[in-house]
């Protein structure tokens, strides 16, 4: 091993052939490095001895004692027969059980002294330990210390992944340090050598708390640098389209209903951006139906009389399409000239309407991806709006705001995201967030449902089907799993079937092609289908005012904020509707959700309680929000950490914005490293 280097593959170390490699590989870990940078989930204080009459059943403990004596429980030379040692310490004996007896017997060496960690049991009077990790006193292999816990690797055990870390230690001797001597003695950090020693074996809780903090900074550095890299595409003294706000009073006053106090307030935010020379950079939050579109709209509005183009991206094209028949219908009679543009549009409507855009001949443009494709240029483009914007990568943005100089860019989402998360993920945006409902919006009826409740639920959906009105189905499979203990939309889709006979049932789910999905789904807007079994693919979706019913089956498989989005999907029109969270596996946390689902409708409160249960990391994966995925750092629980990091990656920014000098070389090819070609940096 005295020729390695953190560059080589995982094959150079002992014990690794291709099949191992090939496992390790599957977990993203190729090299030795890679190794070294797999961090511990948690830990286990393996330190401290307890005495076998202090024993506590159902808890972990570390005991040691002298093998007293070894018997088998059935034949001897059988593999499986399990084998019994008594061990006994100077307060009492213990049994230690191992079901693969034959072959561990020859490990055990009758009146040595050994010790065991695992989980205690009591059987019929008795203190017992079933397969727990051991080592012989003196054997170099102690599993007692603080002890690491690795993410599980699929046919690697703990053991074995903490032999090859053990293995690729020494390589720590040339791991310099790569940071700017001042940000080091400014953010008081340990070096980097220290740190990834004590983030796998530490001496004390102390050295862990020391190693995590550099590792989460230099994360959150990289992370905070290359964000701040994108964000700075555009010069700080950039002059935006002025856009004069007072022309929304046209349009404001010709909608048939008045704007709530939230909408008024996020308004008074859009007006001042708006009339500013500074580009507008706004992010709107609110629930489904809380009257973001009309915000769009007067918007929108506004920048065409102020002789501005506007611009609105949607993530599907069905949802694009229900804003392009909206937009008709609302700006009829204001003389403003609005045209669609998607994937699926033949060529030459495509160069037609590409040709009257580039000539100033269509004011408002709505589409899809298609809008940030090379070919897309507008004669005098003010306003830049993407919709879900959570669907919506950093670089999407980035390529829809590029299509003109100074643009205004107003991202809307109905994903209720917790202000804390909110201002780390659009850190670049202002927030405004719209937290009240129009009047005379009917509350949905959520009512926890459970297995025995099922035929009384189905028999409740018949008499709304026979009424006329229409129902969702969601699972949160595809395809039965043996794996997984759940419905799949498939077994709900034969299953339902037969019950509602004579009525319209459709399957929806991720595998179907876009165009029969959008097919599907546009029927059942137009009641061809009566009821659409599916997956989470509707949970964006477009707005069926006659859909009155939400089953989740499973629920307990389903986030908070997530639940909260399906059941958005009714309630839409002015029937009563009704969601139905159907719990099949008991459990506090499942319990506990779908309580504050049925006793809570405000999306933001919703939200929040779900970063309590869950943490950030499983409420959405970062990839989804455009961001890289995170090692150890965890965006809510290090936001003290996150903070310093911001700060320092603004004073090295405003130094070297290409981070060209010696000294930052380092961390350029880092952030690099981090984005890879998920978002296109400014270096």
């Amino acid at each position: 091993y005295i020729n390695m280097k953190l560059s080589d593959r995982v094959t150079v170390l002992k014990g690794i052939g291709e099949k191992k490699a090939k496992l390790l590989e599957s977990s993203g870990i190729f090299t030795l490095q890679d190794i070294l940078l797999r961090f511990p989930r948690k830990y286990e204080d393996r330190r401290y001895v307890t005495l076998i009459k202090d024993l506590t059943p159902g808890k972990t403990h570390l005991i040691q004692g002298v093998v007293k004596s070894r018997r088998f429980n059935g034949f001897r030379y059988k593999k499986k027969s399990p084998i019994m040692l008594l061990v006994e310490d100077e307060t009492g004996t213990c049994e230690i059980v191992f079901f693969n007896g034959a072959y561990i017997a020859n490990l055990f060496n009758v009146g040595s002294t050994y010790s065991f960690y695992g989980k205690v049991s009591e059987n019929r009077g008795v203190m017992q330990i079933v397969h727990p990790e051991f080592h012989r006193e003196g054997d170099p292999q102690d599993i007692r210390g603080i002890i690491p816990i690795y993410p599980q690797i699929e046919g690697i055990s703990q053991n074995e992944f903490r032999r090859l870390v053990k293995l690729c230690e020494p390589l720590l001797e040339s791991e310099e340090e790569w940071l700017p001597e001042k940000i080091v003695s400014d953010y008081r950090l340990a070096d980097p050598a220290f740190a990834i020693r004590n983030i796998h074996f530490p001496n004390d809780g102390r050295a862990i708390l020391q190693a995590k903090y550099r590792l989460v900074f230099d994360e959150l550095l990289t992370l905070e640098t290359g964000l701040l890299s994108i964000r700075s595409g555009k010069p700080e003294d950039l002059e935006g389209a002025v856009i004069d706000p007072s022309y929304s009073r046209e349009f404001i006053s010709e909608l048939p209903f008045e704007f709530t106090e939230g909408q008024a307030s996020a308004w008074n935010d859009i007006s001042s951006d708006l009339s500013s020379s500074a580009p507008m950079n706004r992010l709107i939050q609110g629930d489904v139906g809380s009257g973001k579109t009309a915000l769009a709209e007067a918007a929108m509005y506004c920048t065409v009389r102020s002789g501005y183009q506007a611009v609105m991206m949607a993530p599907t094209e069905i949802l694009a399409k229900q804003h392009y028949k909206t937009l008709i219908h609302d700006f009829d009679g204001f003389d403003v000239k609005i045209a669609l543009l998607t994937g699926s549009m033949k060529q030459k409507d495509k160069n037609i309407t590409l040709e009257k855009l580039a000539n100033g001949d269509i004011d408002i443009l709505i589409g899809t991806h298609a809008l940030i494709e090379p070919g897309v240029r507008f004669c005098s483009l003010g306003l830049a709006i993407t919709d879900e914007q959570h669907r919506f990568g950093v670089e999407q943005r980035h390529l829809l705001s590029s299509k003109g100089e100074g643009i205004n860019i107003m991202v809307m989402t109905a994903t209720p995201i917790p202000r804390t998360l909110a201002v780390i993920i659009y850190g670049d945006l202002d927030i405004s967030q719209i937290r009240t409902m129009p009047e005379g919006r009917k509350k949905i009826i959520t009512k926890l449902a459970h297995s025995e409740d099922r035929m009384a639920m189905y028999d409740f959906i018949k008499k709304k089907m026979r009424a006329g009105e229409q129902a969702y189905v969601v699972a949160p499979l595809i395809s039965e799993s043996d794996k997984i203990d759940a419905f799949s939309a498939e077994e709900l889709f034969d299953e339902l079937k037969d019950i509602y006979r004579g009525f319209r049932l459709e399957l929806l789910h991720g595998n179907i092609y876009p165009s029969e999905k959008d097919r599907i789904m546009e029927e059942f807007a137009d009641h061809k289908i009566d009821m659409l079994i599916s997956t989470v693919v509707i949970e964006i979706g477009i707005n069926v005012p006659n859909a009155t019913i939400m089953v989740i089956e499973n629920c307990e498989r389903f986030g908070l904020a997530q639940m909260h989005q399906l059941r958005g999907r009714v309630g839409r029109g002015d029937k009563q509707s009704y969601c139905f969270l159907v719990l099949n596996k008991e459990s506090d946390i499942a319990s506990e959700r779908a309580d504050i689902l049925v006793r809570s409708s405000d999306g933001f409160e919703i939200a929040e309680e779900d970063l309590k249960l869950r943490g950030p990391g499983e409420i959405f994966g970062t990839r989804q929000h455009g961001l890289p995925e995170l090692n150890i750092s965890d965006l809510v629980s290090h936001a003290d950490v996150l903070e310093k990091a911001k700060k320092a990656a603004q004073d090295i920014l405003a130094k070297d914005p290409k981070l060209m000098q010696k000294d930052l070389k380092p961390l350029r090819q880092r952030v690099i490293k981090m984005f890879g070609d998920d978002i296109r940096l400014e270096l």
